[in-house]
């Protein structure tokens, strides 16, 4: 173990207690992931128009090092308004920051493991950036350009500034991904781009690209050219623009890691090879969503040699160790069906269809590893006689995930961390792949494995198993997303989920993470991130001549509902997504401070209460629906929310009320908590349309809380 590691392992375990209650000034550092150990101290660096920086050791010549370093000169540029200029001088020469890489980079480029530790020191003269190896100076540069402000204050001199402190970092685990879904509404190669920007900001450093499913195959192959021609409606990345958006994610310190879903979620395959399907007949790409019938035979060597051709060619076009074959959600209707199946099996003691699938993932293992590839799968995947190489996922939940490392299997948990639900940051941030999970909010438990009971902890695995969980990824499957509106689903949800998996384990205070990513989600549109400023693009369309505000203070207090409820409605890839559901984000950052302030109030003693705050939001929403009513009629895909302004209101009255009887201490009115409450109730968790009210659980504590009649 080199020095820098010793000195980055001492300072988490000295730092861990201090860092769970930061200090008031600490507490004020922009910082997302927090890293392992942070010390504040008096002074600031002065960012201005003669920023420089300097390269040295190995950062003098790797080229991801000096690419990521003319960067910080265009970002900051575009954060500050200072007309930075790229200015590198030499080491020693008095760069404001200096950077310094003691080894040179590998190869192969980047592997699972790879070192991204590194310190940084600021004070009033400079910047100090030192790592071992080239990835940690990439993260390390992150942390600098966020520590950027402006400064601010009584007496404080305009301008931008870095605080003095001292940072040592190093992440929790080594796998901290994102596995995007292409395959349903395809994403073009820049909103990828945008996305691995993002990435790399809050220190992820895996994209799972899912490039294949029953709704589009996305990849271009060069020795089945069926495959895109008829299994992509046209829409699929050529073989030059994957190498492109690998080169652009290598820059970044990111690994992509392919999926191709086999042998289920695999409908894209056959239109132009239908020798591998399971059945005869002719097939289609379907423009619907769910668990649907059409596999790939395991019986047949030629799908095998097939396959052999394919991930044989994929696995030279994508570079990194890793290949993901799917193997989750086999329906095995076909299987079961099939008389030529069902004698294949006999024959070769296959007892039911998860046996054939263990057949058929032990063959596939091997070809992958033929070809240079450790395999990942989905946590159904995980059968006995599984090559103990492969990488199991779980979206299942922890017990899979633990149950793998028990069996001795690396694994990653995505159970939880599943973006595409619209549950709240505060939800994903609390998903651990080493405890226990929380029940996901409201009344949606049922709606992921993640809300069962987990049995024991992780606790029970010995180190070496705990060894084995490599980490997580959040998952963004592109049922109801499309480039307009990815990055609102993606961020910045997708930060909180990359402090859980960087930062030490003790860093768990939803406020302190809530204060810092509203930060976060600032600062991540200055990388040309859009997801705000699209929203309002699309509410201001839905308002057209209408004035736009009062939608946008309409849709403030609103959330899409969560789990997979809306996939009930029969959306395909062919449905618009246009409509105000589609233009707001999963979590209203208005609500959310709605009901802190409502709990703040009641928490206080009855003589000091100060209710102004919620009166005047309570007052302003009330004045505003009746300012949307007519844009709300004017616009037929906005027609249906009509009966949202009417909640909006009656929610807001009721809360006005309820204020009004607990300041004063006078009993209400016979009947009224009763009555108020039957109204209120219907909207707390319950969709309005495709649409939940959250202010309404925040009236409902206010309207409790009112004594009743009988007892004042």
């Amino acid at each position: 173990m080199n020095k820098l590691r010793v000195i980055f392992l001492t300072a988490v375990f000295a730092s861990i207690s201090f860092a769970q209650s930061p200090q008031p000034a600490l507490d004020a550092l922009p910082l997302m992931p927090w890293p392992a150990s942070v010390t504040l101290q008096p002074g600031s660096l002065p960012i201005n128009i003669t920023f420089s920086i300097s390269l040295s050791g190995a950062g003098a010549t790797d080229p991801r090092v000096k690419t990521q370093a003319e960067r910080i000169f265009v970002r900051l540029a575009r954060q500050t308004g200072i007309p930075v200029r790229l200015h590198f001088v030499k080491p020693g020469a008095g760069a404001t920051l200096s950077i310094v890489v003691e080894r040179k980079d590998h190869r192969p480029p980047q592997c699972l493991g790879d070192d991204e530790s590194y310190s940084l020191q600021v004070t009033s003269t400079g910047a100090r950036l030192s790592a071992d190896h080239p990835l940690g100076a990439i993260r390390g540069m992150d942390t600098f350009l966020q520590l950027v402000e402006q400064n601010t204050g009584p007496g404080v001199t305009p301008g931008f500034s870095a605080p003095s402190v001292v940072i040592r970092d190093q992440p929790r685990f080594p796998w901290r991904g994102l596995s995007l879904d292409v395959s349903r509404h395809f994403i073009p190669v820049d909103e990828v781009k945008r996305t691995l920007d993002g990435m790399s900001a809050v220190k992820l450093n895996v994209l799972h690209w899912h490039l294949s499913d029953d709704q589009g195959f996305r990849v271009e192959s060069k020795r089945y050219p069926r495959l895109q021609r008829y299994g992509s409606d046209g829409l699929y990345y050529t073989q030059a623009q994957i190498r492109n958006v690998i080169a652009y994610a290598r820059d970044r310190g990111i690994r992509i890691v392919p999926e191709f879903d086999m042998p289920g979620h695999a409908t894209s395959w056959l239109p132009g090879y239908s020798k591998l399907g399971s059945r005869s007949g002719s097939f289609e790409i379907v423009p619907g969503f769910g668990i649907l019938g059409d596999l790939m035979d395991p019986t047949k060597e030629y799908t095998y040699r097939f396959l052999d051709g394919f991930i044989g060619e994929m696995a030279h076009l994508f570079p990194d160790a890793y290949f993901h074959i799917g193997g989750d959600e086999v329906n095995p209707k076909q299987w079961n069906d099939s008389p030529r199946i069902q004698a294949f099996m006999r024959a070769h003691h296959l007892a039911d269809a998860k046996a054939l699938q263990t057949y058929f993932n032990r063959r596939v293992e091997k070809i992958v590893a033929r070809h240079g590839k450790h395999m990942v799968g989905w946590d159904e995947v995980l059968n006995p006689g599984l090559p103990k190489s492969v990488v199991i996922q779980s979206w299942r939940g922890q017990p899979s995930l633990w149950q793998a490392a028990r069996e001795g299997y690396q694994g990653l948990l995505s159970a939880g961390y599943y973006l595409d639900l619209m549950y709240p940051a505060s939800y994903h941030y609390a998903i651990d792949p080493m405890k226990i999970p929380p029940p996901p909010p409201g009344r949606h438990r049922q709606q992921t494995a993640s809300s069962q009971p987990a049995p024991g902890t992780a606790t029970d695995l010995t180190p070496q198993q705990q060894r084995m969980i490599l980490g997580g990824e959040a998952a963004m499957w592109e049922e109801l997303a499309m480039p307009e509106n990815l990055d609102a689903k993606l961020w910045p949800r997708l930060a909180a989920i990359a402090e859980r998996l960087w930062s030490p384990e003790a860093i768990t205070s939803t406020a302190f993470m809530y204060k810092r990513l509203e930060i976060t989600n600032r600062w991540l549109e200055w990388l040309g991130l859009t997801q705000r400023s699209n929203l309002e693009l699309m509410r201001q369309r839905l308002a057209g001549a209408m004035p736009y505000q009062p939608l946008d203070i309409f849709a403030s207090v609103l959330e899409p509902v969560k789990g997979y409820s809306r996939h009930a409605e029969k959306y395909t890839t062919s449905t618009p997504l246009n409509r105000l559901v589609d233009s707001i984000p999963p979590e209203s950052d208005a609500a959310r401070e709605f009901r802190d302030e409502v709990d703040r109030y009641l928490a206080a003693p009855k003589g000091q209460r100060n209710s102004e705050t919620l009166r005047k939001d309570l007052a302003h929403w009330a004045v505003n629906t009746k300012l949307v009513q007519p844009v709300l009629q004017n616009n037929s895909l906005l027609n249906e929310n009509l009966p949202v302004a009417d909640a909006i209101a009656a929610l807001c009255d009721a809360g006005q009320q309820a204020l009004g009887y607990l300041d004063s201490g006078n009993p209400p009115n016979a009947g009224w908590r009763q009555r108020t409450l039957a109204t209120v109730n219907k909207y707390v968790d319950t969709r309005v349309g495709d649409l939940l009210i959250q202010i309404a659980p925040g009236v409902q504590k206010l309207v409790e809380a009112v004594p009743s009649e009988s007892h004042p």
